[in-house]
């Protein structure tokens, strides 16, 4: 594992303590060695007027997937510093899922890449969107709570 977050527990409390995630419902799913991977149930309400999964959902799991990886080489004192998303086709499908991980770890910053997928019944994965983010490294965790 790593040093800094060396639970997936630990991780999944610190998603715990986002009230916008629960509400999304997130789950990490996997959380080590440089990467993370964050997953979805699609829900109506989280369609946009087409039918597809609105971008902001999609932009709301990059940023999440990116943070976390760069938690897993830096440790929990990290926020989001910028990154953009590229959406390569409409989200279609039962599970959203952003799998991140680190591109260069740095000592201030920390680069990653998130590639999103949408998970039909089946479980067969579509690439839906990709994103590249600059994660902060701020050295001070927020407290988690419970």
């Amino acid at each position: 594992m790593n040093t800094y977050f060396p639970e997936l527990a630990l991780a999944r409390k610190a998603l715990a303590s986002q009230p916008f995630s629960i509400y999304l419902g997130a789950r990490l799913t996997a959380f080590g060695d440089g990467a993370a991977t964050l997953e979805l149930d699609v829900r109506e309400e989280l369609r946009q007027q087409n039918g597809f999964v609105h971008g902001g959902v999609l932009s709301y799991a990059a940023d999440n997937a990116l943070t976390f990886a760069a938690g897993t080489v830096a440790g929990p004192g990290v926020l989001t510093a910028g990154y953009t998303i590229d959406y390569l086709r409409p989200a279609q499908g039962a599970v959203l899922r952003a799998h991140a991980q680190v591109v260069r770890p740095g000592r201030t910053r920390v680069v990653c890449r998130c590639d999103l997928f949408v998970l039909d019944s089946d479980g067969n994965q579509t690439l839906c969107a990709i994103a590249q983010g600059t994660i902060a490294v701020t050295g001070t965790a927020l407290p988690v709570s419970g």
